[in-house]
């Protein structure tokens, strides 16, 4: 099972990510928030395969949490999806080591692939 956590200040939008993974076989969210410390706690506690991850959050930046998060030995896939998909950040987020970065009104659907990507090669090995 990949296991999944949702960092995204958006209830509508984590809600949305969360009906999408959850039709995704070999997929579980494992927990959703919208808040940076909090999502550093359940990185941590629970040690996600994959963080999608949104840039703008109340109270910190995703940019942060991205950095803090890909120190560890066994960092997660983070996505990055976010409303503001500016070169600048886009450049910051890959050099931080954000393994993808998606624009949420054109690109949405493609965090449903790689999350498919990543359970159909997980299952295969």
């Amino acid at each position: 099972m990949i296991k999944v956590l949702i960092v995204e200040d958006s209830v509508l939008v984590r809600e949305r990510l969360l009906t999408m993974v959850s039709e995704i076989g070999g997929v579980e969210v494992i927990g959703q928030t919208g808040d940076p410390q909090n999502a550093r706690v359940i990185i941590r506690s629970f040690h996600p395969d994959v963080v999608i991850l949104d840039i703008r959050l109340p109270g910190g930046s995703g940019i942060d949490v991205l950095k803090e998060i890909k120190q560890e030995k066994e960092a997660p896939v983070v996505i990055v999806l976010t409303s503001f998909p500016y070169p600048q950040y886009r450049k910051e987020c890959i050099n931080a080591g954000a393994e993808f970065f998606f624009n949420k009104s054109t690109e949405f659907d493609k965090v449903s692939e790689v999350l498919k990507m990543l359970a159909e090669k997980r299952e295969s090995q």
